[in-house]
């Protein structure tokens, strides 16, 4: 690895976090005070890519020399995107929606260099097939509370990993951050994992 201008991760995800930190990249992490405004009218992929490109503007304003990295992720299925539910009610709902089920994560993210400006955002899609569930998995599930703060009721990465029969596409998208397109779109920044 190269000698690297100072990397920001703009996340309070956990998740995310723990994520970049399997590059092995040094980096900071600044959540930034966006609001999200997911009632805006335009496509999961470019809702995603937009609203990453704010939360690392946002943060960007503080950091006059850095390599930003913001990302968001959309629970999407007939064309309905689905948030954190934050209540057990809507939780059940969704899970009710997914079951038996094949929806898309899409996961948009931006790398913005606060210094010159330039920026690359995309979006990257997986699918994802639940499992029939029964009623009595959905409320023992629900009763967890992982779901509660989780974009579509449920954490691929925790008790929700049970739910899941089949996945199409990059498995750390659907935690929140696509990492091998994020490795290759921050070679454009100077910034190179393994070479």
């Amino acid at each position: 690895m190269h000698k690297e201008r100072i990397i920001i991760l703009a996340s309070a995800s956990p998740r995310r976090k723990e994520l970049l930190g399997l590059t092995g990249l040094k980096f900071e992490v600044d959540p930034g005070d966006y609001k999200e405004d997911v009632t805006l009218k335009s496509s999961p992929h470019e809702l995603t890519r937009f609203l990453s490109f704010e939360k690392a503007k946002a943060v960007a304003k503080k950091h006059d020399s850095a390599i930003i990295i913001a990302a968001d992720t959309a629970v999407v299925i007939s064309g309905q995107i689905l948030g954190k539910p934050h209540t057990e009610d809507v939780a059940r709902r969704m899970l009710l929606l997914l079951e038996g089920r094949t929806h898309s994560v899409i996961t948009g993210f931006t790398i913005l260099d606060s210094k010159t400006g330039k920026k690359i955002s995309m979006s990257v899609e997986t699918r994802v097939t639940f499992k029939k569930l029964t009623e009595k998995e959905i409320e023992k599930y629900v009763k967890t509370k992982e779901p509660l703060d989780k974009a579509g009721a449920y954490a691929i990465q925790g008790l929700g990993s049970v739910l899941v029969k089949r996945i199409e596409g990059d498995y750390f998208n659907v935690i929140g951050l696509p990492l091998c397109e994020l490795a290759e779109s921050l070679k454009e920044f100077g910034t190179h994992i393994l070479d």
